[in-house]
C-alpha cells in the first residue's frame, strides 16, 4: 500500500539545478514508518515494490499533444527541461542552474519522469484493487497538453489516469489537489471531460496565478481555466483552511461516485517549505496533519478507493507532512 519510486530518483542537484529539494524525503518517511513499534514488523504487508509495467509513448499521447510528445522523444528534450524548470531567465542568464556542477545531462530528467510514470500507474491500480495506496513520488499537475510547466515535464497524474480509463480499470475519477499551487494543468486538460472531477485548494495569489492572464494577442493563458471546484486561500486565512476543505469535499458528493479518488497531497503549504513561491501560505504541522486526516476520513467513510501521492514540497522539512497520516492510515488498515 506504500509504493516506492522505481529506479533511481537522482536529486535535481545532479543535473546542476539548484531548486531547494530534499532528495531523502521519501527515505525519511520510510524510516519513520519502519521505526514504528507496530508497523515496523509488518513492513512486508505494506511496502510495495515496482511491478515493472512501463509507460509507452502511446500512453503519453492520450494526455499530451503529438507536437509536444515529439519534442520529448527527440534531441530537443533539453530545451523542454530548460523551459519547464525555468533555468534561463528573460535576459538569457542561467536561473537556479549551474551546468558546470551537473553530473548528468538534462535529457535524463525525462528518463526519470518515465520511471516515475510507471510507479504512478501502478499506484492507481493498487488504489482501485486494494482500496488505498500512497506513492512516494509524483505530482506533475502543472503540465498542460501542449507544454510542460512549473517543474512538471509531463502530467503524470493524467497519463496514469487516462491509461486506467483506457483499460477499463476506472471510469469516473475525482482528483483532490491540496498542493499549495493551483492544479492548473490538470484543470485545463480535463475541462471538457465530465468523467474526471477536479478539486484544487491553493494559494489565492502567487504562481501560477501571477502569470499575465492574457497575452498581447488577447489569448487567455490556460493556467486560468478553473477546476470544477476551486478553493483559493488568502494569506492569513490558514485557520480557515480545513473548514474550507471540508466544505469543498462536501460539494464532491454532487458528482457521480468515483471508481478512484486521486489525491495530490502536497507538502508545500507547510510553513517550513523552502521554495519562495510557497511563502503566501503557512500551515502549521498540526494543520497539515488535520488536512490529511480530513481527506482520508471523507473518502474512507464513503468507501471510495483512493491513491495518494507525495507531491510538492521543497527543502529539508517537507517529509514531516506525511508520517502522522501514513501511520494512522496503515494502522487503520492493518490492525
Amino acid at each position: 500500500m506504500i509504493l516506492k519510486r522505481p529506479g533511481n530518483g537522482f536529486p535535481l542537484s545532479d543535473f546542476g539545478i539548484t531548486i531547494p529539494q530534499a532528495p531523502d524525503k521519501a527515505a525519511r518517511v520510510l524510516e519513520a514508518l519502519k521505526a514504528h513499534q507496530i508497523l515496523g514488523p509488518l513492513e512486508d504487508r505494506w511496502l510495495l515494490q515496482n511491478d515493472g509495467v512501463g509507460i509507452t509513448k502511446e500512453d503519453i499521447l492520450r494526455t499530451h499533444s503529438p507536437e509536444y510528445v515529439e519534442r520529448l522523444f527527440s534531441d530537443r528534450v533539453d530545451e523542454v527541461i530548460i523551459e519547464v524548470f525555468e533555468l534561463i531567465d528573460k535576459d538569457g542568464n542561467y536561473h537556479r542552474y549551474d551546468p558546470s556542477k551537473a553530473k548528468r545531462p538534462l535529457s535524463e530528467m525525462f528518463d526519470r519522469s518515465m520511471r516515475q510514470l510507471s510507479g504512478m500507474y501502478q499506484a492507481c491500480k493498487v488504489g482501485v484493487s486494494q482500496g488505498f495506496c500512497f506513492y512516494l513520488s509524483g505530482g506533475g499537475h502543472h503540465a498542460h497538453r501542449d507544454f510542460g510547466h512549473g517543474f512538471c515535464v509531463v502530467n503524470d497524474i493524467l497519463i496514469a489516469l487516462h491509461k486506467m480509463q483506457a483499460e477499463d480499470l476506472a471510469r469516473n475519477i475525482w482528483i483532490i489537489d491540496v498542493d499549495v499551487h493551483k492544479g492548473d494543468g490538470v484543470a485545463a486538460i480535463t475541462k471538457d471531460d465530465p468523467s474526471i472531477v477536479t478539486l484544487s485548494v491553493h494559494m489565492a495569489r502567487g504562481w501560477p496565478l501571477d502569470i499575465p492572464e492574457y497575452n498581447e494577442a488577447g489569448k487567455r493563458h490556460p493556467s486560468y481555466i478553473p477546476s470544477d471546484i476551486d478553493v483559493p486561500i488568502e494569506s492569513g486565512e490558514e485557520a480557515l483552511y480545513n473548514d474550507k476543505l471540508r466544505a469543498a469535499l462536501a460539494k464532491l458528493e454532487g458528482y457521480p461516485r468515483p471508481d478512484l479518488a486521486f489525491v495530490q497531497l502536497g507538502a508545500d503549504p507547510y510553513e517550513k517549505d523552502e521554495l519562495p513561491s510557497t511563502a503566501l501560505m503557512k500551515l502549521t504541522l498540526d494543520q497539515i496533519n488535520e488536512r490529511n486526516r480530513v481527506i482520508y476520513r471523507f473518502l474512507e467513510d464513503r468507501q471510495i478507493p483512493s491513491t495518494y501521492i507525495m507531491s510538492g514540497g521543497y527543502g529539508r522539512y517537507s517529509w514531516e507532512a506525511y508520517p502522522d497520516f501514513l501511520i494512522q492510515a496503515l494502522l487503520d488498515r492493518l490492525t
